[in-house]
């Protein structure tokens, strides 16, 4: 089911992970931003837009993690951009003999055999300096940042004051740091990207996170706020004060703790062997 969320801008949720697919509506189509998951999802999603006269005509990975570089045959052929780090990460995983194999273990064992992959992270690189996306609708600006996974953007979709923050500022998973570089500062990444999202945040209304609920008005800047003390407080050393791992936390979602607790042992790593080093 699509549901506005701003004028022109609607959302499809999945079940599982609650992610969310943005739709934003142009001259002669849409803009598709991370649709999944499953194969009945995304045949509903395209459904959806096919009863509103609404053909994809542009789509947009925020980032190459699996559940965000997925479609489907029934959404067409359409261009599907992202950053040129992110097509250069799925470039080189497609062109692993094994890579269907490698995806496929990583995916949650209760919608593995439904997750579509023929398509799968078949993404166009935006030429350096892309400011904004090439379609033919409302300006769509991409802020790529360093937080997260290799080649992450946002978008801001300016004249509908909404920011499609991919696999940040969500309700339900707590920040999530890029462990695919070991010569990365994870930290200071994840706090690069949270400025960056910061100095546009004064032009929007609507936050859509890759997963969870979408927020507004004061909601906004105070997820900003929120994933901040949160990275704070792994950085030094701190048990966060966070409602996603906290006991108010959402029925369901307990394990996010286990993310926490692996990231903040793997930072405890990383800092005996700073100081070891140094």
């Amino acid at each position: 089911m699509l549901t506005p969320v701003a004028d022109g801008v609607l959302v499809h949720q999945s079940e599982l992970l609650r992610n969310n697919a943005v739709v934003v509506e142009g001259r002669n189509g849409v803009l598709l931003v991370d649709p999944g998951l499953t194969d009945s999802e995304l045949r509903c999603l395209a459904h959806d837009l096919r009863e509103l006269d609404r053909p994809v005509v542009a789509g947009f990975a925020t980032h190459p993690d699996w559940d965000h570089v997925l479609w489907h045959a029934d959404l067409g052929e359409a261009p599907r951009f992202g950053t040129a780090r992110c097509a250069d990460f799925m470039h080189a995983l497609r062109s692993d003999a094994d890579w269907r194999a490698r995806v496929t273990e990583g995916l949650p064992p209760e919608i593995a055999e439904e997750v579509p992959l023929d398509p799968f992270g078949l993404i166009t690189a935006l030429p350096a300096g892309t400011t904004h996306l090439p379609w033919d609708g409302p300006p769509v600006r991409v802020v790529e940042h360093p937080a997260h996974a290799p080649g992450h953007a946002a978008l801001v979709v300016e004249d509908r004051r909404v920011l499609v923050a991919g696999d940040m500022l969500s309700d339900v998973f707590v920040p999530m740091l890029d462990d695919w570089n070991n010569a990365h500062d994870p930290v200071e990444g994840y706090l690069t990207g949270l400025r960056l999202l910061e100095d546009v945040v004064g032009g929007v209304d609507v936050v859509v996170p890759g997963h969870g609920s979408v927020g507004k008005g004061e909601q906004v800047g105070a997820r900003i706020r929120l994933d901040r003390a949160y990275v704070d407080a792994l950085r030094d050393g701190r048990t966060p004060d966070d409602p996603r791992i906290g006991p108010s936390v959402e029925p369901g979602w307990e394990w996010v703790a286990d993310i926490h607790t692996g990231q903040a042992e793997a930072l405890a790593r990383r800092r005996g062997r700073d100081a070891t080093s140094g």
